[in-house]
């Protein structure tokens, strides 16, 4: 099934990256980049460097230019996590090209890659709630409503990863069907952010 390549490879890039813990880590690619599984897994290292940026973001102590500079980087990287949700959709696209889809099939609202891209952000849920589950020194009823908090997201993962494995089975039967929208994210292209062209 596909959510479980999917989970696997996003738990594998999760560990990885907290080997180093940092954002600027060159990370290395085990799997050929046009690949779903290369494309999984640069998807993933995308999302876990970003969660790190928000949280660099949030302290309340930072300096306005050092918040500017991290603002103008989660842009940039949220451009890439776009981008590359808009291939992993391609692939999959590319994938059930000859499928006829029946004349009773129906579309659905959410792309596949929609969908894993929510998965991969559940992974990083679950690693870092998992580590609050683990804290010392804190009152146990906190502990409690984290371990509660882990098992609900832990659920949402066998749901999402479900859903995901169902959609994908009914495209391959015909019975929904897919198409690849680009995002069009406007706040960083010079042609249709005001700002920006008005600039020039």
């Amino acid at each position: 099934m596909v959510s479980g390549k999917c989970n696997q490879i996003f738990e594998q890039v999760v560990e990885v990256y907290h080997q180093y813990n940092d954002i600027n880590h060159e990370y290395i690619n085990p799997f050929a980049g046009s690949t779903l599984n290369g494309l999984l897994y640069a998807k993933c290292w995308i999302d876990t460097a970003q969660w790190h940026m928000e949280d660099e973001i949030r302290n309340p102590a930072i300096e306005p230019n050092e918040a500017v500079q991290w603002k103008r980087r989660i842009d940039k990287s949220n451009q890439d996590r776009t981008d590359i949700v808009e291939v992993i959709d391609g692939y999959f696209f590319e994938q059930y090209k000859t499928i006829q889809p029946k004349a009773t099939a129906r579309f659905n609202t959410e792309s596949p890659a929609g969908a894993i891209d929510r998965l991969s952000i559940l992974m990083l849920k679950i690693y870092h709630m998992r580590e609050e589950t683990m804290r010392v020194n804190i009152d146990e009823a906190l502990l409690d409503k984290n371990r509660q908090k882990l098992a609900v997201l832990l659920q949402q993962q066998a749901d999402l990863s479900l859903a995901i494995d169902e959609l994908l089975e009914d495209i391959e039967k015909g019975d929904k069907y897919m198409k690849v929208y680009r995002q069009m994210k406007m706040y960083n292209d010079p042609e249709l952010n005001p700002v920006l062209y008005n600039k020039k």
